[in-house]
Parts: structure tokens; C-alpha cells; sequence
């Protein structure tokens, strides 16, 4: 019999730079001549569930002017995907270094065989695999995967593949790591839905151990499912002026059909009111709300994907990690859980997994 694989630890960092008051303040000043737009554009941005984003780059002293300090996104002269490109490069780093290093801690990092990194808001060659394994000390034969812009959900694809690893080769230790800098993809328009769309987005990592160790969270199994004729919804797409994400406001609708739809088969039968926990992928107040509704869950089964939405908003591939680690740090050993995070497609990609207490 295949080993069981198991989430052992999960590291989580942000950019010290909390940018929400003031992106929504940005955003705002590009609605200053249409009062009525504006004043509509306040009043969703502030029920939208978040209280503090993180930004690679420090805010302007003047909203009216920029949106960075260094001037990078002055009105009028937005940067290209070049020049945001190179920011990746340059600052996403930083914080790869800052999760792997705390994932790591007190680990023989020699033992480490296999790396998976997944993003998609930025792209080199050499790319982040390689960085990650020349700045935190990994063998330089570590066996390396990248899962390029899937999204959302990118990070339970992940962890489906560090599962197969370690149910294939029972000696893998497998870091995966989700790194994204979603603010680098800030656009100066006046369209009302894509301003509250990037009202959402922050950027963070989340470094994680999967092996065979018996410990953690057990990764039972995964599933996804596509929506029917839902993919214009959700897009992302690589544009002059940087990565261009489409979100539309039928996606809350998309979600609650497809899991009214789909649950029995997404739970392989379990009933809902056996599942503990819900690792539900904070994508928006929006989204959550329809997770709750098609699910009919009880208010407080959704509190630490809201609990992560207030403090950091939507990181893409690193949130629902965000969650998870939440989850591991208070877990009691034995409660059945579902993960799961949506994305372009619309695609939700789910897992099923239980708790290990830590003294077993």
C-alpha cells in the first residue's frame, strides 16, 4: 500500500509594507470626476471583509501623485511588464528567504529531495526554484518543479504532487513554497469592477513540508471540478501593461451552483456535517459567503478563511496555505477537513485530509 503523505509544517510571510487604507485611497482618487462612481466604489471597498494587504513596494505620500514611493506607478505613466517583471525578481526573494528559513527551522535541510514552487504573478529565468535553493542552502540536486499560472488554486496542485512524490518515493521530503506579489499588477483605470477587484489582492508566501512523517495534516485525497460555461468569469491573462485580472461579480453565483452541484462528489460521500474543518480559500467576502450558503454551513465553519482574508486579503496561490497553517497550529488530532481554492475556469480544486495530533 501506498504511504499516506502528510503536511507537516507550513511558514507564512508578508512584505512589511500595509498598503489597503491607502490602495483604496488610490483608487479612489482615479474615481475623483464621478462623485457618484466614487462614492459606490467606497462603500464596496469597505464591506469587503479586509483590514490589511502587504505590498513589495512602500506606498506614495501622495495618492493624487503615486502609488509607490519610488514613483514607479505615477498617474499617467504606469510601468510596463518589463520593468514589473524585474520588481518580481528583485523583491520576491526577500520573501521566499523569510518562509523557507522559518519552514526549515531546526530541519536537516540536506534532506530536503524535491522543491515545487508555484506562482503566477511573475516569471524568470533562472527562475525561483533556483534562487530558493541558492539562498536557503539546498542541495543544487534537489529535484525541482514550478506550477506557472494556475491561479488560486495552484497551491492544493501543489500539494497533490508533493502527495504523489511522497506516495511514490516513502523517503521524499518535499518544500513547497507559493510565493506571489499580486500588487505588482496594479492598473490605472476608472473601471468600477476591476478597481474592487485589485482592492482584494496582496502579496505573501507560504513555505510547507510534506513527507512521510506521520505528523501535521494527512493529505487524503483531491478532486477538482470545472464550472459549466463559466470561463470568461474568472481570467488572467499577460498584457503591455502588466498581468490583467478579470473577475467578475457572477463568480460568487458560478461558486454556489457548482458546489450545490458537486459537494457529495467533491466529499466522496461524506456527509457535510462530518466535516470539522473548512480550509476554504479566501478569494473575497463574496466568495466565502457562497461557500457558506451552497454548503449551508454554520457561521463560524468559515472563521479562519475570513480570519485570513481581514489580514491579509486575497495572496492568490499562498491564501489558502495561509489558512491551512492556521488550522496546524491549533489542530487536535483527528477532525476530517476539506481544502479547497478556485480559480481561472472557473475551476475549484479541493483535498480532503484529517488532523494528526502531534504527540502520535
Amino acid at each position: 500500500m501506498p504511504e499516506q503523505a502528510y503536511l507537516n509544517r507550513v511558514a507564512t510571510a508578508v512584505p512589511s509594507n500595509d498598503v489597503h487604507r491607502f490602495f483604496i485611497e488610490f483608487a479612489s482618487e482615479l474615481l475623483s470626476e464621478d462623485p457618484r462612481r466614487r462614492a459606490i466604489f467606497n462603500r464596496m471597498a469597505d464591506k469587503g471583509g479586509i483590514e490589511h494587504r502587504f505590498s513589495s513596494f512602500a506606498p506614495s505620500t501622495d495618492a493624487r501623485r503615486s502609488a509607490d514611493a519610488d514613483g514607479v506607478f505615477t498617474r499617467g505613466s504606469f510601468p510596463g511588464t518589463a520593468k514589473r517583471m524585474d520588481m518580481f525578481a528583485a523583491t520576491a526573494p526577500l520573501l521566499t528567504t523569510n518562509a523557507v528559513e522559518k519552514v526549515l527551522e531546526g530541519q536537516d535541510k540536506a534532506s530536503i529531495t524535491h522543491l515545487i514552487v508555484t506562482t503566477c504573478t511573475g516569471f524568470s529565468a533562472p527562475g525561483m526554484d533556483l534562487e530558493i535553493i541558492a539562498r536557503n542552502g539546498l542541495s543544487s540536486g534537489i529535484e525541482r518543479t514550478i506550477i506557472g499560472f494556475m491561479g488560486c488554486y495552484a497551491a492544493i496542485n501543489a500539494l497533490k504532487q508533493a502527495r504523489h512524490i511522497v506516495r511514490s518515493e516513502p523517503a521524499a521530503r518535499v518544500l513547497v513554497v507559493n510565493i506571489e506579489l499580486c500588487t505588482l499588477h496594479l492598473k490605472e483605470t476608472t473601471d468600477l469592477e476591476k478597481l474592487l477587484s485589485f482592492c482584494l489582492w496582496g502579496d505573501g508566501c507560504a513555505a510547507s513540508l510534506v513527507s512521510a512523517e506521520p505528523t501535521g495534516i494527512a493529505l487524503d485525497s483531491f478532486h477538482g471540478v470545472v464550472a459549466a460555461d463559466s470561463r470568461d468569469l474568472m481570467t488572467w491573462s499577460v498584457r503591455d501593461d502588466g498581468f490583467d485580472m478579470v473577475l467578475s461579480g457572477q463568480v460568487p453565483a458560478a461558486i454556489n451552483d457548482v458546489l450545490g452541484a458537486k459537494s457529495a462528489e467533491i466529499l466522496r460521500g461524506t456527509p457535510i456535517a462530518d466535516i470539522d474543518l473548512w480550509a476554504v480559500h479566501p478569494g473575497g467576502r463574496s466568495v466565502l459567503d457562497a461557500v457558506e450558503r451552497a454548503l449551508n454551513l454554520a457561521p463560524e465553519a468559515l472563521a479562519p478563511s475570513r480570519e485570513v482574508l481581514r489580514a491579509n486579503g486575497n495572496m492568490s496561490s499562498a491564501t489558502v496555505m495561509f489558512v491551512l497553517a492556521a488550522m496546524l497550529a491549533a489542530r487536535q488530532g483527528g477532525e476530517t477537513g476539506c481544502a479547497m481554492a478556485f480559480g481561472p475556469g472557473l475551476t475549484a480544486e479541493t483535498m480532503l485530509f484529517h488532523t494528526v495530533d502531534a504527540a502520535q
